[in-house]
């Protein structure tokens, strides 16, 4: 729920008259990200915004009956919900784009890095954890670790498979074709959940344009009871520790690079308090609040941002 302040904050940089040339997320990022990168506009996204069941993203399995059925797919999953909602409306709205794999969502740029192998020509990138090998996957970048072909893989699959919330939503299953192995995906945002280093060019060439980042998730301590979604799971020491684990997992790695001052000065922070992260029957007020939020902070960001004093004060920062 939090990334529905994504929505007002890319908006807010629409209206100003930025384009994306190339698009990086995790979780709620990764939809918002391949939206973006497949060229939707900026009424288009409000719209689509507008279109999303919010209360039909938590969708249970059988039995479908409160408490029961979530124990129930917990045991037999790993995940309270399906997920099967949130990546039919994704794969959905991407088609009316006229996007559905990443051979899509292709790029060639003649001023690209010169370091960029082939496998990265795309306008989006998303992150998913493989828990199976204990990885980072960089999708379309690293599917070729996996033996599959990056053009012809589902840019909505990948979606699904960066927004599995651990113990909340069902992991995503692929088949390594090289080994044979099932390899388990959950959120990206367990190891990386702010990826706003991906396009910095490694070339020493000189910067054409800046990375801008958005981040809605808060940092520990204070955001620690927004971290972690309300589960069916009994208040048990064990538990709350595996919770505290998770929440660190997701925003530790990422807050302590998030603190670089370079880092800052590209970074526009959204104020999602008034929702929790599956807070999905959130009122259509707390769901205004929070997108009007993202586009203040946007518009508060534009107002101090100097592409030229930002070279200056961060030459070492290679950005794309």
């Amino acid at each position: 729920m939090k990334g529905i302040g994504l929505g007002g904050a890319v908006g807010a940089l629409m209206r100003a008259g930025y384009a994306f040339e190339r698009v990086a997320g995790t979780s709620a990022g990764a939809i918002a990200g391949a939206l973006v990168a497949a060229g939707i506009s900026e009424p288009a996204l409000a719209a689509a915004m507008g279109r999303l069941r919010y209360a039909r993203v938590p969708d249970r399995g059988l039995p479908r009956i409160p408490v029961l059925s979530e124990g129930i797919s917990l045991l037999h999953s790993g995940g309270a919900y399906e997920g099967d909602y949130i990546h039919g409306f994704v794969r959905d709205e991407l088609e009316a784009l006229g996007v559905r794999t990443f051979g899509d969502l292709r790029r060639n740029d003649p001023g690209a890095d010169a370091n960029l192998p082939g496998e990265r020509s795309y306008r989006l990138v998303v992150m998913a954890t493989d828990v199976t090998n204990g990885r980072l996957l960089r999708l379309p970048w690293d599917y070729g670790l996996l033996g599959l072909d990056p053009d012809a893989q589902s840019v909505a699959d990948a979606v699904r498979a960066s927004i599995s919330i651990p113990l909340y939503f069902d992991p995503v299953v692929v088949r390594d074709e090289l080994s044979g192995q099932r390899v388990t995906l959950v959120d990206g945002g367990v190891l990386s959940n702010y990826p706003i280093e991906i396009f910095d060019r490694t070339d020493l060439r000189p910067p054409r344009w800046p990375t801008f980042g958005v981040k809605v998730v808060p940092g520990l301590p204070d955001g620690d009871p927004e971290l972690f979604p309300a589960l069916a799971l009994p208040a048990l020491a064990p538990v709350k520790l595996l919770e505290r684990v998770v929440a660190t997992a997701i925003v530790g790695n990422d807050q302590t690079y998030a603190e670089r001052p370079c880092v800052r000065r590209r970074t526009i922070e959204v104020d999602t308090s008034a929702v929790g992260i599956v807070e999905f029957d959130a009122s259509a007020q707390q769901r205004a609040a929070v997108i009007a939020n993202g586009g203040a902070a946007a518009r508060a960001f534009l107002g101090s941002w100097d592409w030229d004093a930002f070279r200056r004060a961060c030459p070492d920062v290679p950005t794309a």
